[in-house]
């Protein structure tokens, strides 16, 4: 993002620097009453210089309360409140347990001890691994994003290590304001380097550089927000988003017109923010006339939160019962096959590929059996990371030492995935609102992607995921999804995990359910021709045919063959909106034969066409 850009960022610093922190909105920062915007500061060598120059630029009554980690030597005496009050005339005091946070007050972690926010109170606890190992900067923002949600704010200063990069990705994808210490500024650029290298990072600064730039952005993030409610409630069709939207489609391809529009309204009001930007038809003019805005905007609206094993009773789960029934069931005559959508950076796809591996091991007798998992993602970078199966060592927070040894390769700053592991799983950008399925899937998970979609969506992917598996095959969703109105589809499995049966020789329930459900979704994405009879009344021949018509119709076009003349030689499926007969002697000619309005553009394509290699639109 904009921390990624070194010019962009030259030219904010030296922007910060001319005008005085001073110079920042004046007034505390609006926030519900009982609800202090909290920003969370994280630092570890070098970190005391880096807080002292923050908090000297910081004003006294910005609003908003500050909790600081840095890494400190258990065996110290804790002087770092007395050095930071120094620096800053708010109140600066060691967190206590249960202690409310206050606006315009400091709170310094204790020595050997892990800090988290609930609620509005800190709550301390002893650390469970070993120094050394402990992440405390990561168990603060987890807790600000999931408290605060996009009223957090994460900081990294100076410091070594990677601690810090994992909560600020939970903080990003939660909504919340992500900053980091310019690497060239700091003592130790280990730390704010890494948080930058996740991508998520909003502002790179100076330390004392930081503070304007905060206040600047999440002051006008509350003018955006209240400029977007307004002229929602007066245009009740958001036609400010729409044009968004249709940018978005036609840089990206992908449609977000069936995407929570709260979602949608938050990502682009920090954007905004970020760009100094007031009003929503002020930023659509923004981003129509530059594409790299336009591309970022589209990478936060994909940021999700993911991880190795995340959610254990789910994985113990899997482990324990649900893959070794699958196993045992499937049997060694075809492939297992597994689809993971939404997999972002691989770590779901590669922790099925474990377990697999471990259940593969517990059989009781040695079968020649092959696993297939297919890991799909809306976002090519995400697809980039996860192929190279290369994560940060936190990794060791969530995955146990038997697996890491067994299945990674360690190095100096990152665990690899063994190529063993990396060969079970195929990734692939993939839309599953816009593209084919994958089909005779024996396990399908698709976890906490459903609640980015408005019901009309979640309702129409349910049907295209019974299509997708197979009989007896399993869903897995998110823990804040559910199958909804389908319990014909599919029968619980254990509903408190989210796990489902595919239901099989289910009636079709309504003559238009299968063509609405598969995809193309998204009317503007395709030209969906006129079914057939069988496809409209499925009953007759049973759901996977009618399944299979519809999918012909969507994915299988009206198309036309044509020779070197241009004249026709074959034609597929029903093109009267583009062909029709012309009028005298009969006439076979592409030329002929193209509906008005289409002849110019087609003739130019055919005149293009022996030079082309790639398809021509």
């Amino acid at each position: 993002m904009a921390g990624s850009d070194s010019a962009s960022r030259r030219k904010r610093s030296a922007r910060s620097k001319a005008a005085p922190v001073a110079a920042a909105p004046p007034g505390r920062l609006q926030v519900p009453e009982g609800c202090v915007r909290v920003v969370g500061i994280g630092a570890s060598a070098g970190g005391l210089e880096a807080l002292e120059q923050f908090f000297g630029a910081m004003p006294a009554d910005s609003g908003m309360a500050f909790v600081v980690v840095q890494h400190l030597d258990p065996t110290q005496k804790a002087l770092l409140p007395q050095l930071l009050q120094r620096a800053t005339a708010m109140p600066v005091q060691q967190a206590t347990q249960g202690v409310h946070l206050a606006p315009d007050g400091v709170y310094v972690i204790p020595p050997g001890c892990e800090l988290s926010l609930v609620g509005d109170a800190l709550r301390l606890e002893q650390p469970v691994e070993p120094r050394g190992l402990r992440l405390p900067v990561n168990v603060l923002f987890s807790s600000l994003a999931s408290e605060r949600g996009e009223q957090a704010i994460a900081v990294v200063l100076s410091g070594m290590g990677a601690d810090g990069s994992l909560g600020m990705q939970a903080i990003k994808a939660a909504g919340g304001l992500t900053a980091a210490q310019d690497p060239v500024s700091a003592q130790f650029d280990a730390m704010p380097r890494n948080a930058i290298a996740t991508g998520c990072v909003d502002i790179v600064e100076a330390a004392d550089d930081l503070p304007g730039r905060i206040l600047d952005v999440a002051t006008r993030s509350q003018v955006a927000h209240v400029t977007a409610s307004d002229a929602a409630a007066v245009a009740g069709d958001h036609p400010p988003f729409e044009r968004i939207i249709d940018l978005l489609r036609r840089r990206t391809r992908h449609d977000f017109s069936l995407y929570k529009a709260s979602t949608l309204e938050r990502r682009v009001e920090r954007r905004m923010a970020i760009h100094d930007i007031e009003s929503v038809d002020g930023y659509a003019d923004f981003i129509e006339h530059n594409t790299q805005e336009t591309d970022l905007l589209f990478k936060e609206l994909l940021i999700g939160v993911t991880g190795f094993f995340r959610d254990a009773p789910v994985w113990d789960y899997l482990a324990e019962t649900a893959l070794p029934e699958l196993l045992a069931r499937t049997g060694d005559a075809q492939p297992l096959r597994v689809w993971s959508i939404g997999c972002s950076t691989g770590e779901e796809a590669y922790s099925l590929a474990m377990l697999f591996c471990e259940a593969f091991e517990r059989l009781p007798k040695p079968q020649a059996m092959s696993l297939q998992i297919f890991a799909t993602d809306i976002s090519p970078d995400a697809i980039a990371l996860a192929r190279r199966g290369r994560y940060p060592l936190t990794i060791a927070d969530s995955v146990s030492p038997q697996r890491l040894a067994t299945f990674f390769d360690a190095h100096q700053t990152y665990y690899e995935v063994r190529k063993c592991i990396r060969d079970l799983v195929l990734f692939a950008q993939h839309d599953v609102v816009l593209d084919p399925p994958f089909t005779r899937i024996d396990l399908l998970v698709c976890r906490n992607l459903l609640i980015y979609f408005v019901p009309e969506l979640q309702r129409r992917l349910l049907p295209l995921f019974h299509y997708s598996l197979r009989r007896g095959g399993m869903l897995l969703l998110g823990s804040s999804e559910t199958i909804g109105r389908f319990a014909h589809l599919f029968s619980p499995v254990q509903s408190r995990l989210r796990l489902y049966a595919r239901q099989d020789d289910v009636a079709v329930h309504g003559p238009d359910l299968l063509l609405n459900s598969f995809p193309p979704l998204i009317s503007a994405a395709k030209d969906l021709p006129m079914p057939s009879t069988d496809a409209r009344n499925p009953s007759a021949d049973g759901l996977q045919k009618a399944a299979d018509a519809v999918l012909l119709g969507g994915f299988a076009p009206a198309a036309v063959v044509i020779n070197g003349d241009g004249d026709i030689v074959y034609i597929s499926g029903r093109t009267g909106k583009y062909l029709e007969p012309a009028a005298g002697k009969a006439n076979w000619s592409i030329h002929a034969m193209a509906r008005d309005g289409l002849r110019e553009a087609l003739s130019e394509a055919l005149r293009l066409l022996p030079q082309q290699r790639e398809p021509l639109q």
